[in-house]
């Protein structure tokens, strides 16, 4: 008879346990939630690698319309770059590489200065170098604006998250 009690008190325990999570779908945004992504304004850029990223996330959040003209929130982000070869175990020449896009940004509540979100994101985009030096340099570009496309994703995700609450 003990034993039947405590597992009957265990499920139990189990059952509250679970009906007290709220686990929701990230992607299941509510119509709030498009509004307030909608209602972002973001700083202004001083790289090429910012730019794409703040062009990516202002197409992303505002569904295509461009930023508001009266924004409830507003992020200021700041993104670098930077490429580096990866040497072939059997040889000095560097054929491959990697091009790291790091982004920080804050999130804040333009009405009263509240900071809702402080974050870092990094993506890797791997690229593949030319003999050429124009090549190279083309490579290195594409390379940015794929970890930029990725960065601003990630960079959406967090901000969904933050004001679909």
């Amino acid at each position: 008879m003990p034993a039947r009690r405590l597992s009957l008190a265990l499920c139990l325990t189990f059952t509250a346990l679970v009906a007290s999570c709220q686990v929701r779908p990230l992607y299941n945004e509510t119509a709030a939630t498009q509004a307030n992504l909608g209602a972002i304004a973001y700083s202004d850029a001083t790289s090429r690698v910012e730019l794409e990223v703040r062009n990516q996330l202002i197409f992303m959040t505002g569904g295509g319309s461009g930023e508001p003209a009266s924004p409830q929130y507003r992020v200021k982000l700041k993104v670098s770059s930077s490429a580096g070869e990866v040497l072939d175990s059997q040889s000095t020449v560097a054929q491959t590489g990697r091009v790291l896009v790091i982004g920080n940004y804050i999130l804040e509540r333009v009405s009263d200065g509240t900071v809702l979100k402080v974050g870092t994101r990094k993506t890797v985009a791997l690229v593949d170098f030319p003999f050429q030096e124009f090549a190279k340099l083309r490579a290195i570009r594409d390379a940015e604006n794929r970890g930029a496309r990725e960065l601003a994703e990630l960079i959406r995700a967090d901000l969904s998250m933050v004001l679909g609450r």
